[in-house]
């Protein structure tokens, strides 16, 4: 019984780290911010938000990836055009760091806090 929420613990923190650093390569690019830590914290924030609003039927996507982009502006420097470079960024960079990790390693994680990557 143990072993399936272990399994599930070590995805769900492969999956933060993912995403969180995901989010600080972008943050070292577009807002000059060097904070792992601040990274991963908004990746919580931002998988929350998606989590919060993706359901609405129709525009849950549309309006979760405004409250995405909002969270990174909330989070760091910048508008919403520096946030919304920085969400692609972060989005190109989940997409490579996973074919990488799950290549090497075998297994099929995703990015938490970083939409559909």
């Amino acid at each position: 019984m143990a072993i399936p929420f272990v399994g599930s613990l070590v995805a769900f923190v492969v999956a933060l780290l993912v995403g969180g650093f995901a989010i600080y390569l972008s943050a070292r690019v577009v807002a000059d911010v060097d904070d792992y830590g601040r990274a991963v914290v908004t990746a919580v924030f931002g998988a929350l938000g998606w989590a919060v609003t993706a359901w609405i039927p129709l525009i849950g996507p549309i309006i979760a990836l405004i409250v995405w982009i909002g969270v990174l502006k909330w989070r760091y420097p910048g508008g919403w055009g520096t946030a919304a470079v920085m969400g692609l960024i972060a989005w190109i960079a989940a997409l490579h760091i996973l074919f990488v990790v799950n290549a090497l390693l075998g297994v099929g994680v995703g990015a938490f806090g970083v939409p559909r990557a």
